[in-house]
């Protein structure tokens, strides 16, 4: 519904920024929290006239203080996009204590901190939109990722729980697995392994942010209001479940 808080973590380039100038396009009231950056952010706040706050989702108390700060600002979050994350990718056999920690708390741990941050006052307003963004790698596990694998699984385990505690409250929590998306990311990735990868894809292409931020939408609507525990997988056929 026009006019909601929505708030997207992670959300000044590439799938976060789709989602979020999707969101405002659509009419809610966005916010969007980011930690590094800052030249970024603030291009980001300038085209799209996106409010920015700047905290560590892996930070609990940062999470209820920039989560009360947009609400002094702008309102209760009515509609929480958990985005942020990062990889450090390495095999098993020479990955680091610091690799795995650092995974774990800024793509797992965060998304718990941010749902304690907003899911009381969902309750007790009796609506609130919580999507989980995963990823293909969590579903079908990804050589040198262990890390991340584990913490975007992770998160589909923990959403499942999360939308049978709150369903009669009106809060519905799900969650979208991108495949391989068109993003700085992706793009900062060898040519030839790109290449590789897009072989594997059915549908021949990598996805757009676009695509992923329409799911993002559907979600938090009014219309998917009997939808919760469910994972959307967009990743061009690349792994079907």
């Amino acid at each position: 519904m026009a006019g909601r808080v929505a708030l997207v973590t992670g959300g000044i380039r590439g799938i976060g920024a789709g989602i979020a100038t999707m969101l405002k396009e659509k009419g809610y009231r966005v916010a969007v929290n980011y930690h590094g950056h800052d030249d970024q952010a603030n291009a980001f706040k300038q085209k799209t006239g996106i409010p920015i706050y700047k905290w560590d989702v892996s930070d609990y108390d940062g999470c209820q203080k920039g989560v009360a700060q947009i609400a002094s600002d702008i309102g209760p979050v009515e509609v929480l996009v958990n985005n942020a994350g990062i990889t450090r990718d390495s095999f098993m056999h020479k990955m680091d204590k610091a690799m795995w920690d650092d995974v774990i708390r800024v793509n797992l741990s965060s998304v718990f901190y941010m749902c304690r941050a907003v899911v009381e006052g969902m309750r007790t307003k009796g609506f609130g939109r919580i999507v989980n963004i995963s990823s293909i790698n969590g579903l079908a596990g990804q050589m040198g990722q262990t890390n991340y694998s584990a913490a975007k699984a992770g998160i589909i385990g923990f959403s499942k729980a999360l939308a049978q505690e709150s369903a009669n409250k009106g809060v519905t929590v799900n969650v979208v697995a991108p495949g391989y998306t068109d993003t700085e990311m992706v793009r900062a990735i060898q040519p030839e392994i790109v290449k590789k990868i897009i072989e594997k894809i059915p549908v021949g292409r990598l996805g757009h942010v676009e695509e992923i931020a329409r799911a993002v939408c559907f979600l938090a609507g009014d219309a998917a209001g009997y939808m919760t525990g469910a994972t959307i997988n967009i990743n061009g056929g690349q792994y079907m479940t």
